[in-house]
């Protein structure tokens, strides 16, 4: 296993830059605060970025639970990886991953962050990281999203020239929850309310009868009981439904809906039905 080691400060831009050192390197994966990283898709692991604290983002940066740990190895022989780029602040910090992952005694090609930007980046680095509480995951926003369901992630894309020919990259910018902005979150009210709302626009539906949320940290479980106008094909009327609320409450929320159950209680004939939008 060949092992490349981009090592800086915090907040001076190593996730930001990882995603070229590795193509420069050939290295397969990117391990970064706590995810394996490949092809552009989140392998293995937990990020660092979704903990309450600081502590606890460190211990889950550096693989500290062995189960976490376990993952991240496994995931390393499943792919048949020959080389890799471990982010840290320091040596140290590299070292305690490489303990995690039983790789002890592996040669270590060190990279330094000063060797891959200006001090100009890295000042501009550090002053997004102190006053917005930014923080960068080498990976594209659909893959980000899956763990990090209702935190706001802006896309990062640019292009990166490489042996004449143009790659394009693409990152995520999220803010975690021990930054010094603060955390927010959606209450299962707000998201039953949203959900009613939103089906209610839904054809065929003749009243939402009842509305079931559960909050996970991955996101939501959502039951829905309604009741339908005999006005077509109800199958086709529910998976409607079922696609309409899960595209809207995602898009308004951020949250992933994981499970939404939608289950006819009731089906009014049509002569009776005064008014297709009549869901009090």
């Amino acid at each position: 296993m060949k092992v490349y080691a981009l090592v800086g400060p915090s907040g001076t831009g190593k996730s930001h830059r990882a995603s070229m050192v590795a193509l420069e390197k050939n290295a397969e994966a990117i391990i970064d605060d706590g995810l394996l990283i490949s092809e552009g898709r989140i392998v293995a692991g937990y990020s660092a970025k979704r903990e309450a604290t600081m502590v606890a983002a460190v211990k889950r940066a550096i693989l500290a639970d062995p189960e976490h740990a376990r993952l991240i190895k496994e995931a390393i022989a499943r792919l048949h990886l020959s080389s890799l780029l471990i982010l840290g602040t320091s040596a140290h910090m590299i070292q305690r991953i490489l303990k995690a992952l039983d790789m002890e005694g592996v040669p270590v090609h060190w990279i330094l962050i000063e060797s891959v930007t200006t001090s100009e980046e890295r000042a501009l680095a550090q002053r997004i990281r102190r006053e917005e509480g930014k923080h960068v995951i080498p990976a594209p926003t659909m893959e980000v999203r899956k763990s990090f369901s209702g935190y706001l992630i802006d896309p990062l894309r640019f292009i990166f020239r490489r042996k004449g020919r143009a790659v394009m990259v693409e990152k995520s910018i999220v803010r975690p929850t021990y930054s010094g902005l603060g955390r927010f979150y959606i209450s299962d009210t707000v998201v039953t309310a949203l959900v009613m709302h939103v089906a209610r626009q839904c054809p065929g539906l003749y009243r939402v009868r009842r509305v079931s949320v559960q909050t996970v940290p991955a996101g939501l479980s959502i039951a829905l009981d309604v009741s339908l106008s005999m006005s077509g094909n109800l199958f086709a009327i529910l998976k409607d439904v079922q696609l309409h609320v899960k595209q809207e409450i995602e898009m308004m929320t951020a949250l992933n809906v994981l499970v939404l159950d939608v289950v006819a209680r009731r089906v009014v004939p049509t002569t009776i039905v005064q008014s297709p939008k009549q869901l009090a």
